[in-house]
């Protein structure tokens, strides 16, 4: 027996006609060629990357991750730290990879499979295995044990039911589907190890499954990473401390539901920042008498990033003596900023940036569909 799909009310129904609109107006933009297309695209798989595997103590910064996806080195995340942020990027890799594929088939096998992959760096941590024993999880800051799991021996029953559930309620929205896969996997927690990040990964594998475009902007794993005491609260007042799937799996849901709906708001600003901003290189790069190439590269730096030649030239398609007159060409103006010796040397923007930056920090503050509910999980979750 796994948790239920609630039954949704009127708010729930009215907050999903909100998101695919969203979603809807977000296909339309991607539709029309834009050079920031592929930049946002990466900077939300390396926000998710991030945001997950910060809920699990392991943080790094947003160009840390974005390394991440090129197999580059980090610039400051430790050895054990990048280990776990290349290991979900294979995870996360392998569900987007494998979600238009129309042989895939997602069962148990392809979730072990993943696990493995996140986790193969540290064979003690048996990735790809069901565990064989009991589970519990604890809370650090009390040093109280918060949630029991199933027994072992049910595991792997439980984990063929989770899948056979997906197909009996295709009917569902994809958005509710994702979040109860996430919520059975996170519940049963079938691994010794990297539940969590199983379970979020799990969600965007069904949110692309299920038809969900883009699902680099469609997941809610760097909502959730940002919001990280409100993710343990609903799951602690959902699943009671110990494996209870006649719960009332409802307000796990609407959770789920506000998450997206943020997500996606969030995701249309980012676009119109980009259309705003990246006019406003154009016109810079004009006056200066720049190539086009260094807007992305400006544009990059505006996001925070550490900037590094041989990345540069890997993504801009160039040689290494063009991208060293590039980055000396923005130093020189003001526009990047050189930290470090030759060896280490990176860039960051520069004070000649920061009128851009302005219209950058420029953002329509959020709607959130579910007003009530931050104070309501505390509520619930507060002894």
């Amino acid at each position: 027996m796994l948790y239920r799909f609630p039954d949704l009310d009127l708010e729930d129904v009215a907050v999903l006609g909100e998101v695919s609109a969203m979603r809807a107006e977000l296909a339309e933009y991607l539709r029309v060629p834009r050079r920031w297309a592929g930049r946002l695209r990466r900077t939300a798989l390396a926000a998710a990357i991030r945001g997950s595997n910060s809920i699990e103590g392991y943080r790094v910064e947003l160009d840390d991750a974005d390394a991440a996806l090129d197999d580059e080195q980090p610039l400051s995340a430790d050895e054990r730290t990048f280990a776990e942020i290349r290991g979900y990027r294979q995870a996360l890799g392998y569900v987007l990879a494998m979600a238009p594929d129309e042989h895939f088939s997602l069962d148990a096998s392809a979730l072990r499979s993943m696990h493995y992959m996140m986790l193969s760096h540290d064979l003690s941590r048996s990735p790809g295995q069901y565990r064989r024993g009991e589970i519990f999880v604890h809370d650090d800051r009390t040093e109280e044990t918060v949630y029991t799991g199933p027994s072992a021996d049910d595991v792997p029953d439980l984990m063929e039911e989770l899948v056979t559930d997906l197909g009996d309620h295709r009917d569902e929205d994809p958005v509710v589907q994702a979040a109860m896969a996430h919520l059975n996997l996170v519940m049963v927690h079938p691994f010794r190890d990297g539940n969590g990040r199983m379970a979020r990964a799990l969600q965007t594998l069904v949110l692309a499954l299920k038809g969900i475009g883009e699902p680099e902007f469609a997941s809610i794993e760097e909502w959730l990473g940002a919001n990280t005491d409100d993710y343990y609260r609903v799951l602690a007042a959902t699943g009671r401390g110990a494996w209870l799937p006649d719960g009332d799996a409802h307000l796990w849901v609407k959770f789920n539901l506000r998450a997206h709906h943020l997500q996606a708001q969030e995701v249309r600003g980012r676009w119109d920042r980009a259309l705003r901003v990246y006019g406003l290189l154009d016109e810079l790069a004009a006056r200066a008498g720049l190539p086009e190439r260094v807007v992305d590269l400006l544009y990059t730096a505006l996001l925070g990033y550490r900037l590094r030649r041989a990345t540069y030239v890997d993504q801009a398609g160039i040689d290494a003596r063009t991208a060293s007159r590039d980055f000396k060409a923005l130093t020189d103006l003001g526009l990047l900023r050189a930290v470090g010796e030759t060896k280490g040397r990176h860039y960051v923007r520069g004070d000649a940036l920061e009128f851009v930056r302005a219209a950058m920090r420029r953002r329509e503050p959020l709607r959130d569909p579910y007003p009530w509910m931050p104070a309501r999980l505390v509520e619930l979750t507060t002894p």
